[in-house]
Order: structure tokens, then C-alpha cells, then sequence
């Protein structure tokens, strides 16, 4: 249940705002905004909440819980309103709508004063809250209406006052009950510290079931998703059972090719394991050599992919099983405002998720590898995210992505990160199918920038004193390092 008009007076007079001054803006969720008043050396956390049947203003006593990604709105109120003073803070007739005055003098200039109107607005199912100039021209709002007219650059138009409104609203819409039962009990309790209190144990209530229900569509979404990766990759592992049939068909195609046809697509051949004659498919303008090797190409290639194709489908597995923890660990937590990030922080594309530098990077035993696939991400790595210190890794003779492991202070780095990424450098590089492969590696301090314009050496670079290193492509590495990237996402 939301504020009436009555409750939210009552509320205005015992917060006594106007003379305060806003030290800070907080916004835990989308539908949730703190202001941290002072006036007179008594500080005042003051929590506007715009969620349906929750919709109210007043004093809230709870530690607020900080959103781990700084909000647009809140950003904006920092950058306009902070530090600014509350001249007045009324409610607009009896419309539950609240205008607050805001100015700030400019310190070097006293005639020259800032001001702007921010406008809370309490309804139920259009709650808002909206920042204008003192012309009431919209500058930003929490949530963006143009439907209502309420985004940036449209007048504000405040509700009217409706005198007789006013003459029945006492009547009509009374102060809840509940609250002067619990003064006759507890006299010193203000009607702030009990709306706070009841909101705590009422509409937490109402907003974490609304917000389980959400996380359940959620998990809903996701599980199917991964559930049908996990089944193509299945079906995917059924087919390579068959790699045996292909090497024994190219077995029997250089066992009967002296009885391949021209312009025939099939050669009829007896089957040694089963004792059966079989139908197999060939290209008439191929020699039976050259069809043999087809089916021994796609024998070793199905093969490789059965192998590979363990390891993805254990990854899937561990996707699963990653999804129900998330999902259980959302349903045992009782705080909303924590729900509601954790489900913003999950349900988020990755497309829009902020990437901090360009390409890969892993995490491996406390040491920190990033991993450039091509030119430009080779180029912003080393231009912007490593240092002299840093460890720069190539494959000699071969283009190929460029690997760093960042150096900590008095660590040598260890053989096995060297190996690790030593491995990363060969597998995003045009040698990954080589049984071994040279490589060098020197610090970055010591890589000097190949002079040049063409576009295509963009990133280039000539080593000095570089160390050799080589290594044999290790196949069970990679699938490690592919879990531990797969897990940090």
C-alpha cells in the first residue's frame, strides 16, 4: 500500500527538510533513490521509492546497499544537485506530488545563484521522480515516459490544486490506523521510523515475491537455452561415434577402386566387419586414392572433434549446474535490493556488458594472462593495459595474436603460467595445428615499435632481448585454461 496525501504531509513536516543540504545521492536499484541530508549537525537519510504498492517518501533508519554499477539518474543528481540546499519541500495541493527548491550560490560570485525544481512524484502506477530548471523545463528523470511527457526538454506541468480536494481529503484519506495504535504503545515513534519499519516488513515482502517470479522467468530462459546447447552438443558426439566407418570406407574404396565406374556416385563394395555389401558415396571425378583420402581426411577429423567434443560438453554441464546455484543462491536471499542486482548483474547480454580491455584474459593461480586474436586487439593491449614490467609472448615466424602475463612485484613468473601462456600464444596463431612451435618472450619495456604506415603491420613490434622457448601444443592445457575462462564469464 502505497502513501496517501495525509501520510505523506505527516511525513514532510517530521522530515523538516527545507534548510537541508544534500550531501550525497544514492540509487541501490531503478526504482530506488537516497538522499543524505544535513541541517544543523543532524544528518538525515531520506529514501524515495517509485515501486508499485510501495510507492512513498520518508526517514529510512536501514543501512542502504550501494549498486555495484553507478546508475544514469543518480550519476546525473550527483553532477547537478549535489551539495545544493533544500529551500522548500511541500506537496503540491494534496495531489501527492512533491516539488522541492534547490539552489546553490556560486562562491565567487554571490548575485549569480543555481537553481532547479526536482519533482517526486507519488502516484502508484506512474511514480517519478524528475529534475527540472526553474522554468520547469525537464533536464532528466528516473524513468524516461514520452507518452507522459515526461523526458528531457518537455515543460513539466504540476498537478492543479482542487480546493475541494482539500476540504474532504482528511476524511477520505485518513492517516492508517496502525500507526496510532502502535504510538499509544510506543509514544517517542515517529511516523517515519514506523512507515520505515512497516515497508520493512510488508512491501520487502511484496517486491521480493514480485522479483522471485522474475528470477524464475529467468532461470526458465536460461536453463532451456543451455539445455539445448548441451543437446545439439550431444547429438554432435552421436555422430562421431560413426568415425570408424569412415576409415573402414576408405579402407574399402583403395580395396575396390579398380571397380569404380566413371559417372557412378556409389561404389558397391563387400564389407569385411559386418560381411555385408554397402553402397559407398564417391566422387566419380576423384581417383579412388584421392576419394580414399576424403573419408581418411574426415576419420581423424571426427576423431579430434570427439575429443574436443568431451570437453565442451562437460563445460555445458558445468554451465547447468552454475545456472541452479545462481538460481538457489537468488531464492535464499531475503533482501530485494540485492535480488534485484543480482538478476540485473545475470540477465545482462554480454554485448552490453562494459569490457574493461580488448581481447582475452585469465586468471590462472593468481596471475593475470591477457590474450590479442588480432591486430587490434594486440594494439590496444599494448598500448593501454600492459606495462615495462609486463611479459610479451609470439610465436617466432608465424603472425599470431600477442599474449602478456602481468608481472607482480618481487615474483618471477613461474614455468607453468609461462607454458600456459605460451600454449594461449600458439593456439591464436596460424601455427596451432603444429606438432611443435618455436616462440619468443622479453619483457615489454624491451619491444620497440616497427616504423611503419600501412595498416596492415598495425600493432607491430621487434623484440630485444628476447629468450627462446619451445613447446609441444598441449591439447589437455587448453581444455583448463578454456574452464577457467569459461568460468570467470
Amino acid at each position: 500500500m502505497s502513501l496517501n496525501c495525509n501520510e505523506i504531509n505527516l511525513i514532510l513536516d517530521e522530515l523538516d527538510l527545507p534548510g537541508s543540504f544534500i550531501q550525497d545521492i544514492i540509487q541501490p536499484g531503478y526504482d530506488t533513490l537516497i538522499l543524505n541530508t544535513y541541517k544543523k549537525a543532524s544528518p538525515k537519510t531520506v529514501l524515495i521509492c517509485t515501486a508499485q504498492n510501495s510507492v512513498r517518501i520518508n526517514q529510512t533508519f536501514k543501512k542502504i546497499t550501494k549498486n555495484s554499477t553507478p546508475l544514469r539518474f543518480m550519476e546525473f543528481l550527483r553532477a547537478k544537485i549535489k551539495g545544493f540546499k533544500i529551500n522548500t519541500c511541500e506537496q503540491i495541493g494534496l495531489e501527492r506530488v512533491i516539488k522541492m527548491e534547490l539552489t546553490h550560490q556560486n562562491p565567487d560570485d554571490e548575485s549569480q545563484m543555481e537553481i532547479y525544481n526536482l519533482y517526486v512524484k507519488l502516484w502508484n502506477n506512474a511514480a517519478n521522480v524528475i529534475l527540472c530548471d526553474q522554468n520547469d523545463l525537464i533536464l532528466e528523470t528516473m524513468f524516461r515516459r514520452p507518452e507522459q511527457y515526461e523526458v528531457k526538454d518537455e515543460t513539466y506541468i504540476a498537478p492543479s490544486c482542487i480546493e475541494e480536494k482539500i476540504l474532504t481529503a482528511k476524511e477520505k484519506f485518513p492517516v492508517r490506523e496502525e500507526y496510532f495504535i502502535r504510538k499509544n504503545e510506543q509514544s517517542d515513534i515517529t511516523f517515519n521510523a514506523f512507515i520505515d519499519e512497516w515497508y520493512s516488513e510488508h512491501a520487502q515482502n511484496l517486491s521480493r515475491e514480485a522479483l522471485l517470479q522474475r528470477a524464475e522467468k529467468w532461470f526458465n530462459s536460461n536453463l532451456s537455452k543451455r539445455q539445448a546447447a548441451l543437446d545439439k552438443l550431444l547429438q554432435k558426439q552421436k555422430s562421431f561415434e560413426n568415425a570408424q566407418a569412415l576409415k573402414t570406407q576408405g579402407d574399402l574404396i583403395l580395396s575396390y577402386g579398380h571397380l569404380i565406374q566413371k559417372d557412378c556416385k556409389f561404389l558397391t563394395a563387400n564389407d569385411f566387419t559386418t560381411n555385408k555389401t554397402i553402397k559407398i558415396l564417391i566422387d566419380p571425378n576423384l581417383s579412388a586414392h584421392e576419394n580414399a583420402a576424403v573419408y581418411y581426411k574426415n576419420y581423424k577429423k571426427a576423431l579430434s572433434g570427439a575429443e574436443e567434443i568431451k570437453h565442451d560438453i562437460q563445460i555445458a554441464k558445468n554451465n547447468i549446474e552454475k545456472l541452479f546455484k545462481q538460481y538457489e543462491d537468488i531464492k535464499k536471499q531475503t533482501n530485494p535490493v540485492l535480488i534485484e542486482q543480482m538478476l540485473r548483474r545475470d540477465s545482462t547480454p554480454k554485448q552490453k556488458q562494459k569490457k574493461m580491455h580488448p581481447g582475452l584474459d585469465y586468471e590462472i593461480d593468481g596471475w593475470t594472462v591477457y590474450v590479442g586474436r588480432d591486430a587490434n586487439e594486440n594494439d590496444g593491449l599494448l598500448r593501454h593495459y600492459v606495462r615495462g614490467e609486463d611479459l610479451w609472448l609470439h610465436v617466432r615466424d608465424f603472425p599470431g595474436g600477442y599474449v602478456f602475463i602481468k608481472a607482480k612485484k618481487g615474483k618471477t613468473v613461474p614455468l607453468d603460467i609461462l607454458l600456459d601462456a605460451a600454449n594461449l600464444a600458439v593456439y591464436y596463431s596460424k601455427a596451432r595445428t603444429n606438432t611443435k612451435v618455436d616462440l619468443y618472450y622479453t619483457h615489454v619495456k624491451y619491444l620497440r615499435r616497427a616504423k611503419t604506415s600501412s595498416k596492415t603491420t598495425k600493432g607491430l613490434v621487434l623484440p630485444t632481448q628476447e629468450k627462446n622457448l619451445c613447446i609441444t601444443p598441449d591439447k589437455d592445457r587448453l581444455k583448463r585454461l578454456d574452464a577457467i575462462h569459461q568460468e570467470s564469464l
